[in-house]
């Protein structure tokens, strides 16, 4: 199954995140959407799965919860926005999506996939505008970190 993950858009769904996450099956938000629409305009090209950032606020993001358990092609993905906030034991999962921090991370630690997509939202300082794709199958879990722009 493939996954786009993105991250920390803070109300700003670029053109080319768009075209990034076209062909995707499913979409992983890790917070810090900004609003309704970036769910809405998200859900045209998939499914989507979203957790609440720390920016999160108002009636629309009530919904929201502040951790996500996806079960796909037998893989385990957790997702939560800070993963300074984790507290559950990680090894029962094959990869942890997070993002809070704007910085990219593809890392296997542990026999887990650590995943930060990077901020597709405005620029933060001099990191990388980016997301991220997952390629999930009973083989494992693969991540791939992409540019925008």
């Amino acid at each position: 199954m493939r996954i786009g993950v993105i991250s920390d858009t803070h109300g700003l769904l670029r053109p080319e995140a768009l075209v990034a996450l076209a062909g995707s099956e499913l979409i992983v938000h890790a917070g810090d959407i900004g609003g309704p629409e970036v769910l809405e305009a998200l859900a045209a090209i998939a499914p989507v799965r979203a957790v609440r950032g720390n920016n999160d606020k108002g009636p629309w993001a009530k919904s929201l919860a502040d951790s996500d358990v996806i079960e796909v092609a037998g893989r385990r993905l957790y997702v939560i926005h800070d993963v300074k906030e984790l507290e559950v034991e990680t090894s029962g999962f094959d990869a942890v999506i997070a993002g809070h921090s704007h910085k990219p991370r593809n890392e296997v630690v542990g026999g887990v996939l650590f995943f930060n997509p990077g901020s597709a939202g405005p620029r933060r300082f001099s990191l990388p505008i980016a997301l991220g794709r997952l390629d999930v199958s009973r083989r494992g879990v693969r991540g791939r970190i992409v540019t925008l722009g």
